[in-house]
């Protein structure tokens, strides 16, 4: 062997991407160690295999016809062509891949050599890029106010629709602790809801009272979550609150027009109980509210 060749050999060994050699029949003429390791074959089993032996059972036909249209006519190709590839490890398992051509004449013919990148990690980034856009454009435009804070109830995030809902703009609270928006009389209660952050148990459509800015009190609605890190831990807690102001002002003004209202009105469960009745009602038959609910319609 000269030190020619030594030298070649050397640095197909060296470069990070897998390297295939193919001459015009499809056959594998050489590979590199990052060939093995990336496809999980011994060097000796993909010397004289085909190529399609590393491509997924599914793709072989139609990449053997591209095969050999670019026997007809090669090219070079470089990386970063865009192109959905993917290959297949010795367990079956397939993976994307990206796959740079060039072609060159060799003493025993010509040769199609195929660096070979594998892109689970940059199609996982990728993935993760999109769905971290997406969500921040769902926090972003949401008619609910979306707040993160630590567990030690510090405002680390708050979209637009906080701003809207308690008048304090993004500047003005983070960094300042959520208590503000309680009034006195509910001080303690973020402290409970984040101890049941800590223990990992979610807080779902909690009713509360929190003040504006200007002093002004609402209704809301609370759905608080844990967040977590990328090993699992719980580092902090999001949530999404909704105004019920406007709902509550209209179920009571319903409730003042069920109330006074001189007809007999019950409301009943699909299993036929009382869950609700009127004064009229409890004027009809005698029988306190207290009593009422509970009991079959039919009765």
């Amino acid at each position: 062997m000269s030190s020619k060749t030594t030298k070649f050999e050397g640095l197909l060994e060296a470069v990070p991407d897998a390297l295939v050699g193919v001459d015009h029949a499809g056959v594998i003429r050489f590979v590199n160690r990052q060939t093995e390791l990336l496809f999980g074959y011994e060097r000796d089993d993909l010397i004289g295999a085909p190529l399609e032996t590393l491509v997924p059972e599914s793709l072989r036909p139609v990449h053997k016809v591209r095969r050999e249209g670019y026997v007809v006519a090669p090219f070079t190709r470089a990386m970063g062509t865009d192109l959905e590839l993917r290959g297949r490890r010795r367990d079956g398992t397939q993976f994307p891949v990206d796959i740079a051509l060039s072609h060159t004449h060799t003493e025993d013919g010509p040769l199609v050599i195929a660096a070979v990148r594998d892109m689970t990690g940059r199609k996982k980034a990728e993935e993760g890029r999109r769905h971290s856009d997406e969500l921040a454009a769902i926090v972003e435009h949401s008619d609910d106010a979306i707040i993160g804070k630590t567990l030690d109830g510090i405002v680390t995030s708050w979209n637009p629709a906080a701003e809207r809902m308690y008048g304090y703009s993004a500047q003005e609270i983070t960094g300042k602790s959520i208590d503000q928006l309680s009034p006195p009389d509910q001080a303690g209660q973020m402290h409970t809801i984040l101890a049941r952050i800590r223990a990992g148990q979610p807080v779902e459509r909690l009713e509360a009272t929190r003040v504006r800015k200007d002093g002004s009190a609402i209704t809301v609605s609370l759905t608080v979550s844990p967040i977590h890190d990328q090993r699992g831990a719980i580092i902090g807690a999001s949530t999404i609150a909704r105004d019920m102001t406007g709902a509550r002002q209209a179920f009571e003004a319903a409730r003042s027009m069920i109330e006074s209202s001189l007809d007999s009105l019950v409301a009943i469960s699909p299993e036929g109980k009382i869950t609700d009745a009127n004064q009229a009602t409890v004027k009809l038959t005698g029988v306190p509210r207290e009593k009422l609910i509970g009991t079959s319609f039919s009765d």
